[in-house]
């Protein structure tokens, strides 16, 4: 396994962006992010948003003047994405390919529909991908403390040989280069994005969650003590491996803690659990989940709706709203 190409400011010039007007699509979580802090490195930006959405209202607050896609990238020279995955190709066909002059970049903050090719962009218009590894919040307030956050890197189309400077420059404006910028490809960006949530980061640590409340409920143990085994101190556990990994837990926790972790761990997370999580990876890649999920969408979301639903309703989302009410310390936000 070759080692990851890592970009810094030095070898990431904001010149190919100079005197160049940079078009955000969506002032959402990254979009924001990204206008913002490509304006305050100099950049020309312009922010297309739908009129009346509490997006165009943000970007006003923020001194932008919102306008029509088609208008935006028209008007644009590197065209960012950054739309949700399910309106993404209806929204592209509809209203930036029609306006797509050849030359022009295409820039994404996720590979999935380049990738799976849900839009099919014309050979001579360069296509890029910078995406920042955290939300849109975080890569905003660590540029404006003079930081950044990491970023990837990637490149599906070089139309006219300038497409990686460009990129590099985008990921420099946004603060990326301050931290760190890798180089990777759409196909492992998506992939390996989609895996970690699905197995880990919310589907496995979901039902890891769940099992374990339920066991204990099932063992006639209280359904608060439970909530807090279960879900609230994974933060506590979380924190400690974000800021030195498995090691620094292990440093951090009891000995009792530490051997169960050691001895315990892989009866719960076994071969068997490791071959599904190779089924679900197999379905991301082959490109079955991203029809699956797009057509779940078009068909009106009933299944996502009715596993939502039940899952909201559970009992552990039921005694945690209640727990959640005592601790004053914490920014309480129930949906």
């Amino acid at each position: 396994m070759s080692e990851a190409v890592i970009y810094y400011e030095d070898q990431a010039p904001k010149t190919a962006l100079e005197g160049k007007t940079v078009a955000v699509v969506g002032y959402g979580s990254q979009g924001h992010a990204h206008a913002q802090n490509l304006r305050d490195s100099g950049i020309n930006v312009i922010i297309a948003q739908r009129e009346g959405s509490a997006n165009h209202k943000l970007a006003v607050e923020h001194g932008f003047e919102p306008m029509a896609i088609a208008d935006a990238v028209k008007q644009a020279d590197l065209i960012i994405v950054t739309l949700p995955d399910e309106v993404m190709a209806k929204i592209y066909n509809a209203e930036i390919a029609p306006n797509l002059a050849p030359g022009k970049t295409l820039g994404f903050a996720h590979g999935f529909n380049v990738h799976f090719k849900f839009i099919e962009i014309p050979a001579e218009n360069n296509v890029i991908m910078i995406a920042p590894k955290g939300p849109g919040h975080l890569v905003r307030s660590e540029y404006v403390k003079g930081g950044g956050v990491p970023c990837l890197i990637a490149v599906e189309q070089d139309g006219d040989g300038n497409a990686k400077n460009i990129g590099l420059a985008w990921a420099n404006g946004i603060g990326g280069a301050r931290a760190g910028i890798i180089e990777t490809t759409f196909k492992e960006e998506t992939e390996t994005d989609l895996f970690g949530e699905q197995v880990v980061l919310c589907g496995g640590l979901s039902a890891l969650i769940k099992a374990g409340y339920e066991t204990l409920l099932e063992a006639g143990y209280q359904p608060e003590i439970a909530y807090f085994e279960c879900m609230h101190e994974v933060k506590l556990i979380v924190d400690l491996m974000y800021e030195g990994g498995l090691s620094y837990m292990r440093y951090s926790v009891s000995n009792t803690a530490e051997y169960g972790d050691l001895s315990r761990g892989p009866r719960i997370v076994t071969e068997q659990t490791k071959a599904e999580m190779k089924k679900c990876l197999d379905e991301i890649c082959s490109g079955q989940f991203a029809k699956e999920w797009i057509d779940e969408y078009n068909s009106g979301c009933k299944n996502f709706n009715a596993l939502y639903k039940m899952d909201h309703e559970s009992r552990l989302e039921v005694v945690g709203r209640k727990l959640r009410k005592m601790m004053t310390w914490i920014d309480e936000k129930e949906v």
